[in-house]
Parts: structure tokens; sequence; C-alpha cells
């Protein structure tokens, strides 16, 4: 295995990581019933299912759920590089309604990164891959790592985010 592939190995294994271990704690998307499906370097894919206490007064999904769950995309993303993160500027726009037990599912990507600055595209899908939420968000960096010892999690020499571009 060469260098390059054992560090994109690694930070995989540790984006994965920091995604568990912050839904792990965090009880509104537990609340949510909202499962990670794939965490990596700068990109997450969550899933989750349209409840009955999920809807609005016209019988869809509310826009904060759906805020809410963009939101939890982006996190995982943008702490895939180890590093505590939070948002701090979000849109969303809402392109059609989310419908009782439909599974939605978000994608975070990174578009970019600059010091302790990402900004993050999330795009919410219903199942039959119908858009129905376009999210755009920035996060900034907050100090500390997520995963406190990555070698406890059996992975070395972890690059820093610019050596995975």
């Amino acid at each position: 295995m060469t260098d390059e592939v054992a560090a994109i190995n690694a930070a995989e294994v540790v984006a994965m990581a920091a995604a568990r271990a912050m839904l792990s704690s965090d009880r509104v998307s537990q609340s949510l019933r909202i499962e990670l499906l794939r965490a990596g370097p700068r990109q997450a894919s969550l899933a989750m299912y349209v409840a009955e206490n999920m809807l609005n007064g016209f019988g869809s999904c509310h826009g904060g759920v759906l805020f809410t769950f963009a939101d939890t995309a982006l996190s995982c993303a943008c702490n895939s590089h180890n590093r505590r993160s939070v948002a701090h500027h979000c849109s969303i726009i809402y392109l059609r309604p989310a419908n009782l037990g439909e599974r939605l599912v978000a994608t975070a990507k990174e578009r970019s990164r600059i010091d302790r600055i990402g900004v993050y595209d999330v795009t919410i899908r219903d199942g039959t891959g119908a858009i129905i939420g376009e999210f755009f968000g920035h996060a900034r960096e907050i100090g500390g790592a997520v995963i406190a010892n990555p070698s406890d999690l059996g992975v070395k020499n972890v690059p820093p985010p610019e050596h995975l571009a």
C-alpha cells in the first residue's frame, strides 16, 4: 500500500469516527432518528424517515426539520478533518415537500476550505432521487479535536486536509 493510499484510508477512518462521536451525543439528531450512512474527508451522507411528529400544518415535513437534517450533514462533513467546527451561517432553499414516511438522504460536500473557514453544499433528496432542498453553509473551526487520539482508532500519520485535496 502506498503512503498516499494509507493516508486516504486513515482519513476515512477518522472522518467516520468523528461523525459517529458527534452523533452519539447529539440528542436532536437522535430524536429525529438521523442515521449516518457515510462520512469521509470533506463529505458525509445521512438518512432520515419523515415521521408524523415532523409534519407541519399542511401535512408535509416541517422546514425546520429539513434545515436541522441538512445542518447535521454539514456538521459531519466539516468535522471530518478532526478539527472541531460549527456552522456560523447557513441558508436553505426548499424545492418540494417531503411527505410522511419518505426516506430522505442529505449529502454534504465541502466546496472550499481556507484556514479555519469551510464552505459546504448539502443536497436533500427523497427516495426517488428528487431534490427536496439545497442547503448552503459556512463552518468555522472552534479549536480542539473531535477525536482526541486518532491513534486509538488504529490509524497513524493522518494527513492534514490540504494533503487530500
